[in-house]
């Protein structure tokens, strides 16, 4: 296999960089061509005093700038949008955002794809959303008989992950986070951690977790919604972010068993 590619799909500008920084600065730095789709520019996303909010528009053309930045700290080698509404996603019709996401798909032909898990991992209605969409983009861009605009030819995806927040990174950045919970209809949300022995993979991102710290400064607008972890010495910071290279492997073509991986592209390799 020459050339090893992974695509993120997330929903929100800064999903990419404090979700997964450090692993996705890790492949680019080894060579594996990385790729982002963002389904919203994060137009909702203000974390700042209300009367000081730039509003949609604006505050979209902030996100999507602060998210260049930091997919270029990453050396992330493709951004794309789905150019959904923040906060609309869940609401979208799902066969064109299936479809859209199939030309991605089908368009960079990677054999991983990472995206968020049942929960969302705190339960924001867009990352449940994406993760949903992603996962049924994944089953149609492999199906020749699936057609798009763009007509690109089929493509199998190889192994599918979840991105996963595990009970040690957890029960570090709760003390310093702002309470992460909020209403959805009656509902109370907030961080679900996921019981280490879920875990099918941890990458060693030790090495990549400054880098992932400066792509996380690259999103200012949204650092006041971390609390104090925003505020602590780089040090402690890249000492919290590596433990977070945690990931549930969905499905594998190329590999299985219990053993713990330490590469989301073994058996590919």
């Amino acid at each position: 296999m020459n050339s090893l590619k992974l695509l993120a799909v997330f929903a929100h500008p800064d999903d990419e960089s404090m979700g997964m920084g450090g692993t996705l600065a890790k492949y680019s730095t080894e060579g594996v061509d990385t790729h982002l789709v963002c389904a919203s520019r994060g137009e909702r996303g203000w974390a700042g005093p209300e009367g000081q909010n730039p509003g949609l528009e604006r505050l979209g053309q902030i996100r999507t700038k602060e998210l260049q930045n930091a997919t270029a700290v990453l050396g992330i080698k493709s951004l794309s949008f789905l150019d959904y509404i923040d906060g609309d996603l869940d609401q979208a019709d799902h066969t064109e955002a299936i479809a859209r996401i199939v030309a991605h798909i089908r368009r960079i032909q990677p054999q991983v794809v990472v995206t968020f898990p049942p929960d969302g991992n705190y339960g924001h209605p867009d990352h449940i959303a994406i993760g949903q969409f992603t996962a049924a983009a994944i089953v149609c861009a492999a199906d020749s008989a699936y057609k798009t605009s763009k007509n690109l030819p089929s493509h199998r995806v190889s192994k599918l992950y979840y991105m996963v927040d595990g009970e040690i990174f957890v029960n570090l950045i709760s003390p310093l986070m702002a309470d992460m919970s909020f209403p959805v209809d009656d509902q109370l949300r907030g961080e679900n951690a996921w019981k280490e022995w879920t875990i099918t993979t941890r990458i060693d991102t030790t090495e990549h977790c400054r880098t992932a710290w400066r792509a996380i400064q690259c999103h200012k607008s949204q650092l006041a919604a971390l609390g104090a972890l925003a505020e602590i010495h780089e040090d402690a910071a890249v000492a919290i972010l590596a433990t977070q290279g945690t990931f549930y492997r969905v499905f594998s073509l190329v590999n299985g068993g219990r053993k713990v991986e330490a590469d989301l592209f073994e058996g590919l390799r």
